[in-house]
């Protein structure tokens, strides 16, 4: 069993718990903190391991890099107390589970992998990706979700097996060391969550919208400015990569969207509310939902921009009722490309 890298003493030593102070969703102050912080360090009970929303924000606000969510995660599992009613969470388990139905293949050009989203093969074509092979399926789910459900127990087990067929059965076999993945969830676990649990990752991830950046550059005198005010909407699974957060603001710049200056962005980020749903905690919902979308009208965003899927299917009927379009990332750069006409041009 792959155990998760911790170092105590860097808990027990740390002066301001960022982990548990910057939570936007748990009011403590910075005694009450430290020992809810220890009582998790060293397996007791703690409220946090009940309140808390499973957002990953504690991961980016931990500035030792001391997986502080993770651990939530593992004392969840261990005494019971599961954020997703068990019915639900067994159910997920059983559907989300490897089909066994991967098998060699041979690709051409880079490899992207769409994660377990058959449903957005049909939007990788065109100039942004000429010349790019797809992959998709539950024999290459990364698994992270079960971080929402308690559930690090499933990703031990399956996150090995899921890199082994990515490796093998795709990249290996047609001779590539990268593959660009289309959701943060698949980049965040092989660039973060497997290092934290010492998974090995033989082969080298690319973030999706590095390679929009190296796209665009090359289409640069094909784009045409679209020229609307945008609010992003970022997933939970980016508070494990924020250093690829500096990429939404270069890839607005060029396709002539400027990004709106709000509240709830960056580290303050609120979550979609999907999660919360599951969680059947339908009033927090409202309310996350309500500031949320509030913060992004206030704005005067015309466009809400989404590059998580799920995020998408949670919030974008919201956004598009409030005059706000929902619009993925990489359908924002075909747009801009000429590939889609989104705004009639």
């Amino acid at each position: 069993m792959y155990a998760l890298k911790v170092d105590p003493e860097l808990c027990r030593q740390c002066p301001t718990i960022d982990c548990l102070m910057k939570c936007q969703h748990i009011r403590l102050d910075l005694e009450t903190a430290r020992k809810e912080r220890l009582k998790i360090l060293e397996g007791q009970d703690s409220r946090v391991l009940k309140d808390c929303l499973t957002c990953y924000a504690c991961e980016e606000y931990c500035p030792y890099g001391n997986h502080p969510f993770y651990q939530i995660v593992d004392q969840q599992e261990e005494k019971g107390i599961w954020p997703v009613p068990i019915p639900l969470t067994k159910q997920q388990v059983v559907m989300m589970a490897p089909k066994g139905r991967a098998a060699p293949e041979k690709l051409a050009g880079p490899i992207l992998d769409l994660c377990y989203f058959p449903m957005l093969s049909k939007t990788i074509r065109g100039k942004l990706y000429e010349g790019v092979s797809t992959v998709v399926g539950s024999d290459i789910f990364c698994n992270i979700m079960w971080l929402h459900f308690a559930k690090n127990s499933v990703i031990r087990e399956r996150l090995p097996k899921v890199i082994d067929t990515l490796w093998g059965f795709y990249l290996k076999e047609n001779g590539r060391e990268e593959v660009i993945c289309y959701h943060d969830e698949c980049y965040g676990t092989y660039t973060h969550l497997a290092p934290a649990f010492g998974i090995p990752v033989p082969f080298k991830p690319i973030h999706l919208f590095e390679y929009l950046v190296e796209r665009l550059e090359a289409l640069k005198d094909q784009i045409r400015p679209i020229g609307m005010k945008a609010a992003y909407q970022r997933p939970c699974s980016n508070r494990l990569i924020p250093e690829t957060q500096p990429l939404v603001d270069e890839i607005f710049k060029r396709v002539g969207v400027e990004r709106v200056k709000r509240q709830y962005d960056g580290e303050n980020a609120l979550c979609c509310g999907g999660v919360l749903k599951a969680m059947q905690r339908d009033d927090q919902v409202e309310d996350l939902q309500k500031r949320n979308l509030d913060d992004m009208q206030a704005s005067g965003a015309g466009l809400c921009v989404f590059n998580c899927p799920f995020c998408l299917f949670t919030l974008g009927e919201a956004a598009a009722n409030r005059g706000m379009m929902p619009i993925l990332m990489s359908e924002l750069c075909q747009d801009a490309l000429g590939e889609k006409l989104m705004m009639g041009g």
